[in-house]
This record gives C-alpha cells, structure tokens and sequence, in this order.
C-alpha cells in the first residue's frame, strides 16, 4: 500500500552531515548590533598597561590579548548569567557570544579564576572608566546620592565559623563525652576497649582543634573566626537570620541610579558612612551633594565626618532604645538649652550635669538629672529608675541633631533613597541571580568578583540609556585616540631600541603590542 504525505508547509533545518561549499566566518554567526560587539570595542578602549592588570606573561605563553579578552568575556558572562569559572569554561564551547570574543579559544577555569585573583585594583580601575563614560555624557548628577549596603553569602559555611562561645559549646560536649568513654572503659571487655580507645582518641583531637581556633581567636583579637574565607563573618542578614557573608558597600547616584563607587568590607554598617563619603567627594570632586542612608548608618562619629567633609546627609532615625512607661514622656521630648548647659523635662523641671564624661564603646557623654524626679507626680510615667530620670548626651549630640532637622524638613525627598540605591542590588542579586562570593578566601578576591558585577551593570544601563550607536561612537573614538598616542610613543621608543639590544635588556613588551579597533 502506498502513503501519499503531504507537502510541509514550515522551514525545515538543514542536514547536520551536509557539506558547505562556503563557510560562514565566525564574524557573520553574530548580529551588528549585539551587546558583545560593544563589550569588545570597550575593552579595546582601555590601557590595561596603565590599569595595572598583570601584564608579565611567560614565553611561549598566553599573549597580553586574551588579557584583554578575560576581560570582555568576564562582563558577557556575568550579563548571560554564566559568572562561575567551570561554568564559563564550558560556555566557552558553545556560547556563541563568548566564541566570538575568544575569537575560538577556550580558557580552563583556573586561567579564568586566577584573572580575578590576580587583578582586584585593576578591575576597580575599569569600574572606574564606566564613571568616567557616565560622566562624559552628563549622566551623573553629583547633587544627589544614596548609600547602602548588601550582604553576600562567602564560600564558607556557617558550621566553619566560631565564636568563643561556639567553641566553649563544643569543648564541653566532647568533654562529657570523652568522660562517658571513660566509665565504659573501665567495665568493658578487651575488644570493646579497642574501640572505645580509639573514640577517646578521636574526640581528643577533635578537642586539640578547637583549642587552636580559640588560641587563633585571642592571637587576632577578633570575635570570630572562620575557616574557609578567613575574612568573611557571620552577620544579621534579615530579622534573626544569620549567615557567613561580605558586606559590599555602593554609592549610586539619582540622576540615573548609576553606582560611582563600592567597597567589600567585612564590617557591619555602623561606622561605614564617614569613608564612603569620603570615597564620593573624591570621586565627584565636589562636596555640594546630599547623602542618603538607612538607619544603620546612624552613629554620631559619623555624622562628625561628614560635617568636616562638608557634606549634607540625611540618615533615617532608629526607634528610641530607651522608652519611657509613658511615649510622652521620652527623652526627646527633653528640649536641650546650649547656653545654659542643661535639659527641660515635660513638667518643666530643669535636668543638670556634673560636666563629667562618661565613656562608650565609642564615645562619650555627659549625663543630666535632677533631684526634683524623686518628688515628681509623674515620675511612674517617666521613668522605672529608682533615682528618677537620667539624660545621656553624646558628644556628637549636635551633628545628630541637625541630620534630624533635614530629615524632617526633607521627609518626601529622603523617599527617594530606597528607589535609588535598591535599583542595582535589586538587579544584581534578583535579575541575575548573584546572591553570594564566587571566589574563596580573602576581601580582596572577593572585591574582584564584586567589581564585574558593578561593571556589567553599568555597562547595561550605559548602553540602556545611551543606545548602543552613541556608545559605539563614542568607544570607536577612544580607541583612535589611543592608537595615535600609542604609535607617537612607539616612535619614541624606537629611537632607543638598539640601546636595549646592545645592553640585552628585555625590549619593552608594550611597545610590540597592538589593539586593533
């Protein structure tokens, strides 16, 4: 019996054995306009000379150009979502994008690796030059900026973390453990000994370990310490959750919610503030801008820094931590006369001090009371205190008192901190996945990995914002100015090469190396 089928009215793919009598190149398997065409073109763009990268390759080794392209591809990966060594080793293979920019090679995940080990100031450096980009197209406001921090999960586990509290906890149970083993010893027979020996033994050294992270405790003076990524540290993520992480700070400016800085820090975010914003004026080279923080920044040492710095912030004000039985009758509603040197309770009693100061952890303050409180009719509703009310002021209580004024004069405009400097976490981290450290042992590594991730998010937004016509003009032109200079300084050296060649001095490698645009 014979079928009769029926033309198929849709595209069918080729034959995977089929010979091409003409090949395609590499170049047309790529759309004009994609995104890593202008990755390329911006790193062409940079002197990687000038940025710092490692630049000192071994003979016969890999040339200074997949320097160039380690780094083009490290940003595409992080914007396909393929930021792991192994799994970018892989992507190598059959990512179009990647093949492209590695014009074919593959990289193993140890070259990929040890580019981010290696180079942690140079990546900052080209996190950087995406500033200088924003900037040249007025995408920076510099009148209005936001700060925040986000908590990173390391490559340490939270049971390869210790407190002194932790490693009492485990001491004392091994302890009574080894006692148990103990009076089984002695009524067990030959074989069973052996055994029970041998679980002594264990536990003994388990024992001897933990006394050497507690001598590694008092020898740093730390309050933890972790195994894996020396540096990280088990801190508050939300509510009562705790997790081994780095905190990465960013400053991210209005105009466009653009970050112009960051900084991995293994610290909580109390006494952040001062450096950041120090880190900002350097950065806009200006001090005319307001700053806009959470609560957690709220320390009166800080706002002391930005008063010098001459900079306006407005930091969130946390809930009283002392409340009075009665609202009404908590500390600030005590109003303070600077002449006199003295606090005016509610019921109008005057509140003095001795002028003595007290020592914080981190600061001092003088205390006010009044021996009216003992005698007061509404000493119940004002304080539990035996003695009546006390009313401690910080030495910083002026700085803390004028951040409050600008909050309240400015409620609808502090509003817009969150919009702000949420936009790039919210991507990073949702968007794109990238909620932890890739890298293992140490801040500095960890500022690498942090470092591509600002960059491929700038790059995003530039070429969101920009179009990517405007961007590729403007790297074309960079690049051709580079080359100019960089031919003139080739001139240059070459007057001198026969000196090199007759001192047999290793001819500059930067003067043989070329980019092409």
């Amino acid at each position: 019996m014979f079928f009769v089928t029926s033309i198929m009215k849709f595209i069918q793919g080729k034959d995977r054995k089929q010979l091409a009598l003409f090949p395609g190149c590499l170049d047309e398997a790529l759309d004009s306009d994609n995104e890593a065409r202008l990755i390329d073109l911006y790193v062409d763009s940079l002197d990687l000379v000038s940025f710092g990268f490692d630049m000192d390759f071994i003979d016969n080794g890999h040339r200074p150009i997949i320097l160039a392209t380690c780094s083009g591809f490290s940003f595409t990966g992080i914007l396909t979502g393929y930021a792991l060594p192994r799994a970018l080793e892989k992507e190598c293979k059959r990512n179009i994008e990647l093949i492209w920019l590695l014009k074919g090679l593959v990289p193993d995940h140890n070259t990929i690796s040890n580019f981010r080990r290696d180079n942690p100031k140079a990546i900052k450096k080209v996190f950087r030059s995406t500033v200088q980009i924003a900037k040249h197209f007025n995408l920076i406001g510099g009148k209005l900026i936001a700060g925040d921090s986000t908590k990173m999960r390391t490559q340490n586990s939270k049971k390869n973390n210790f407190n002194q509290k932790k490693i009492d906890r485990h001491i004392a149970y091994i302890d009574t453990k080894v006692e148990e083993y103990n009076k089984e010893l002695a009524a067990a027979d030959d074989n069973a000994k052996k055994q029970l020996k041998q679980e002594i033994q264990k536990y003994n050294q388990r024992k001897e370990n933990y006394k050497q992270l507690q001598n590694q405790l008092k020898e740093s003076g730390l309050p933890q310490v972790s195994t894996s990524d020396p540096e990280s540290r088990q801190m508050i993520t939300r509510n009562n959750i705790t997790e081994v992480v780095y905190n990465v700070q960013s400053t991210v400016d209005a105009k466009n919610n653009l970050p112009i800085d960051y900084k991995v820090t293994n610290n909580n975010d109390s006494k952040a503030m001062g450096n950041m914003l120090q880190r900002a004026k350097s950065i806009l080279r200006s001090n005319d801008f307001t700053a806009l923080y959470d609560k957690g920044y709220h320390t009166g040492s800080e706002f002391k820094t930005a008063y010098d710095l001459g900079i306006d912030v407005m930091v969130a004000i946390p809930a009283v931590a002392a409340q009075a039985p009665n609202p009404e009758y908590n500390v600030d509603k005590f109003e303070y006369n600077q002449d006199g040197d003295y606090y005016l309770c509610p019921q109008g009693q005057k509140l003095t001090t001795s002028g003595t100061l007290h020592n914080a952890k981190t600061y001092q303050f003088k205390r006010y009371t009044t021996e009216a409180c003992l005698q007061c009719p509404v000493k119940e509703q004002c304080s539990k205190a035996k003695y009546g009310k006390g009313v401690q002021r910080s030495e910083y209580q002026a700085y803390i008192n004028q951040n409050k004024d600008r909050i309240n004069k400015n409620k609808d405009y502090y509003r817009r901190r969150q919009a702000m400097v949420e936009h790039p976490y919210g991507t990073i981290k949702r968007q794109w996945g990238f909620n932890y450290i890739l890298t293992k042992k140490f801040k500095e590594r960890a500022t690498a990995d942090v470092g591509l991730m600002f960059i491929a998010y700038n790059l995003r937004r530039l070429i969101t914002i920009l179009g990517k016509k405007s961007l590729r003009d403007y790297l074309q032109l960079l690049i051709f100015s580079f080359l100019s200079i960089f031919s003139k300084v080739i001139e240059v050296f070459s007057c001198f090469k026969p000196f090199f060649i007759a001192s047999k001095i290793k001819w500059p490698f930067y003067v043989t190396y070329s980019k092409t645009p």
